[in-house]
């Protein structure tokens, strides 16, 4: 016989996973992951993120702040422009944790 996982030991969800399914909501909207795509090769500035994906800029600013919200994104202010990048580490962890439960 199986054992059970401790993710369905009981009924309430561990903290973990709690948090990979918030990831993975976030995760969940195209244009999100079109701005993930975006600068995985390299830091990009809003004004470059929205033009290149013909979105609104306010449409654009509510995505970023989704995915840095997650923790997903760093950002850096030069002046008044506002400069993203992936946080690897942070996306990494997501994933193998992503490949834990379905092994």
């Amino acid at each position: 016989m199986n054992q059970i996982p401790r993710c369905c030991r009981s009924r309430k969800l561990p903290q973990d996973l709690v948090q990979t399914a918030r990831v993975n909501a976030v995760l969940s909207d195209g244009n999100r992951l079109r701005i993930l795509c975006l600068l995985k090769n390299g830091e990009l500035c809003v004004c470059e993120i929205w033009r290149l994906l013909s979105l609104a800029q306010n449409l654009v600013s509510h995505h970023l702040m989704m995915l840095k919200k997650a923790g997903l994104l760093h950002s850096r202010k030069d002046g008044l422009r506002v400069f993203y990048s992936i946080n690897q580490p942070r996306l990494r962890r997501h994933i193998i944790k992503l490949k834990s439960l379905i092994k």
